[in-house]
């Protein structure tokens, strides 16, 4: 039996109420107070979120882009020093590996990849590796903290000289907090303004406890998983292993604007331009619902008497006060301003099909 993992943080999620569960191989906060309660502080405030889950791969070499380029379907030449880009690792029949953040740093790349697939990922990816390659696993070595919302700049200026408002969103750079070299980024997956801070083990806990004191006048508090689901579905983000897997072809799930081919060759392409030129058969789309219902991973989408897709994200929004989802429809139905069914519990709910994120308020520069 594999052992739970633990990370940098746990003694305080612990301490701070945190109701701890397995995910992904660690000993995880779903929840502190109530997911709604922790989802309205970090749109309205700040929060801070636990996400040393996350896995971290270094990439470098001679050939680091080249394999990088390879391997990804977004253009990673096109990263000026300290961007950081939203990408996929595609099949070759153009299904997902993942999705993940790369980085472009001094002398090297890092990909930082979903926690459930760090094992596959790694794998994956180290198949192909050429010579010229060095590739590093420090997943276990590095804790991530996240501040998230409209305060988070204000929070993040009290940990560092830095000056945040030349920032841009998915902008890197390092910085010296609590006393050690430390690489940070203006990124998140909440639709609010925010940081990933990427820290070395021995400094977690005072810097849990700085962005503590420093987010005290903003009410800042620990935000669980659960609220990070609800956060990023509001915001039509995507879930690997919900909205988007190995069946899945980015073209579909609405992610072309990852996918450039003009690049050259890279793993699946052949599969993906074929899908973008022949249109797909279903698409993701976004679901609001009409009446007072909750809709759930996998609840059937009906257009009249037939089944015309399954939602794969759902929930009640805290910030909008209804039920919203994420689902595949046959692409001949779900146009946006149309209506489908959602079956949940035996019966049918009205929803509105609309275009893109549900939540259009968030404060992300």
């Amino acid at each position: 039996m594999t052992k739970i993992k633990n990370t940098p943080f746990t003694r305080l999620n612990e301490q701070a109420g945190g109701k701890m569960v397995e995910f992904a191989g660690y000993n995880m906060p779903i929840q502190y107070r109530s997911i709604n309660q922790e989802h309205l502080r970090v749109r309205q405030s700040v929060g801070l979120f636990d996400l040393s889950h996350m896995g971290e791969f270094f990439v470098k070499g001679d050939k680091a882009l080249e394999f990088i380029q390879k391997m990804t379907t977004n253009d990673a030449s096109t990263l000026k020093m300290y961007q950081v880009q939203y990408s996929s690792l595609p099949y070759p029949d153009g299904g997902l590996v993942d999705d993940l953040l790369v980085y472009r740093l001094p002398d090297q790349y890092l990909l930082v990849v979903n926690a459930a697939n760090l094992d596959k990922d790694w794998a994956w990816l180290m198949e192909h590796k050429p010579a010229g390659v060095e590739m590093t696993n420090r997943s276990d070595d590095i804790g991530l903290l996240a501040i998230q919302g409209p305060k988070a700049e204000i929070v993040m200026a009290k940990l560092t000289t830095n000056d945040l408002s030349k920032m841009g969103y998915y902008e890197a750079a390092t910085a010296k907090i609590c006393g050690k070299e430390t690489l940070f980024s203006r990124t998140g997956y909440t639709g609010e303004d925010g940081f990933e801070i990427y820290c070395d083990p021995s400094i977690a806990e005072e810097l849990w406890n700085r962005t503590t004191d420093a987010g005290k006048p903003f009410d800042i508090e620990p935000i669980g998983l659960g609220a990070r689901d609800s956060l990023r579905l509001e915001m039509r983000y995507m879930l690997y292993g919900n909205d988007i897997d190995k069946t899945t072809n980015p073209i579909e799930a609405g992610l072309g604007w990852i996918c450039k081919p003009e690049k050259g060759e890279f793993v699946g392409r052949d599969a993906i331009v074929a899908m973008k030129q022949n249109k797909p058969k279903r698409k993701l789309q976004s679901l609001i619902l009409k009446d007072k219902a909750i809709p759930r991973h996998g609840y059937p989408i009906f257009v009249g008497n037939e089944n015309v897709g399954q939602v794969t994200s759902g929930c009640f929004s805290p910030s909008l006060e209804v039920g919203i989802a994420l689902g595949y429809v046959g692409s001949q139905y779900g146009k946006v301003g149309e209506t489908v069914d959602i079956g949940i519990r035996g019966k049918r709910y009205v929803a509105e099909v609309i275009k893109g994120a549900f939540y259009k308020e968030g404060s992300h520069k």
